[in-house]
């Protein structure tokens, strides 16, 4: 009798539900709704104005090299293309260390007004930075950063958003007792960090660096302050300036944009398993 009751069991489980279907169905229709944006971009980056004002393409056009010369004769797209990735890349790879360091100090040093601090940092999240835009321009003014890309990088190391989740992630997944453990035999603290705590945050430094890098990308607002030589401008600035000013120009702004979205999928794919390993690792209690 057990046997037929653990094989009903069985045959049981491995049956597909209609709630398991209508799931599916739902999860498909929710990936095609994320997806269409993109192809949309995509295939009007290859038409003309014309055809773009006539109604929604489905199909890929024939103008995909002329719009790139076009968006090219107005924007020097790949300047700002490495112009991006310097402040977004540098920024992220500095927050990672230094962000990752002060989640480490509030997770492991019990000093006095430790909770304190930390809700203030938490406290900061819920302000909007557009509210704070004339301060830091009078802050970058006088520290000369005007038409530096440092302006732009600096900012990026203190992100209360990356300290709240590598603080929470070292919480759950860093017992005392290993960083005590290596204390006793001799480790320095800069050693415990670097060579224990740098490794085992990794999956919540992917993740939130992630989202930083493509938050600093799509910057616009703060690099239209602070960067008025052109050479200096980020691809956002010039996705802007590419659709034209005394005449609106889709074609060349939509071929600017496919393009700029090329580094955040290439990036999202490589980081994408270390994006969902953070995102669940943290979730339970070690």
């Amino acid at each position: 009798m057990s046997t037929v009751a653990v094989k009903k069991y069985k045959s049981s489980s491995n049956r597909i539900g209609i709630g398991d279907i209508l799931l599916y169905i739902f999860l498909i229709g929710l990936a095609v709704i994320c997806f269409l944006p993109f192809y949309f971009m995509i295939i009007n980056s290859t038409h003309n104005n014309q055809a773009i004002a006539q109604g929604l393409n489905l199909l890929p056009g024939k103008y995909a090299w002329a719009n790139y010369l076009k968006m090219k004769e107005r924007v020097n797209i790949w300047r700002g293309f490495l112009n991006s990735l310097f402040v977004s890349g540098v920024g992220t790879a500095l927050l990672a260390y230094f962000g990752t360091l002060t989640a480490y100090g509030f997770s492991k040093y019990k000093f006095v007004g430790n909770k304190a601090l930390f809700w203030v940092i938490l406290c900061s999240m819920m302000i909007p930075p557009q509210l704070g835009v004339i301060g830091f321009y009078d802050v970058v003014q006088k520290l000369n950063l005007l038409n530096n890309l440092w302006a732009l990088i600096i900012p990026m190391i203190a992100s209360a958003q990356f300290v709240y989740f590598v603080k929470l992630y070292l919480d759950s997944t860093l017992p005392d007792s290993i960083v005590e453990s290596a204390r006793i035999d001799g480790a320095t603290e800069f050693g415990i960090f670097n060579k224990m705590v740098l490794p085992i945050a990794s999956p919540s430094i992917a993740t939130m660096g992630m989202f930083n890098f493509i938050n600093s990308w799509n910057q616009l607002l703060i690099p239209q302050i602070v960067l008025r030589k052109e050479h200096l401008h980020t691809v956002p600035i010039l996705v802007a300036n590419a659709k034209g000013v005394y005449r609106t120009d889709f074609s060349a702004a939509y071929m600017a944009i496919a393009i700029s979205v090329v580094p955040i999928l290439i990036a999202f794919a490589i980081f994408s398993k270390y994006i969902i390993g953070g995102v669940t690792a943290g979730s339970v209690k070690g």
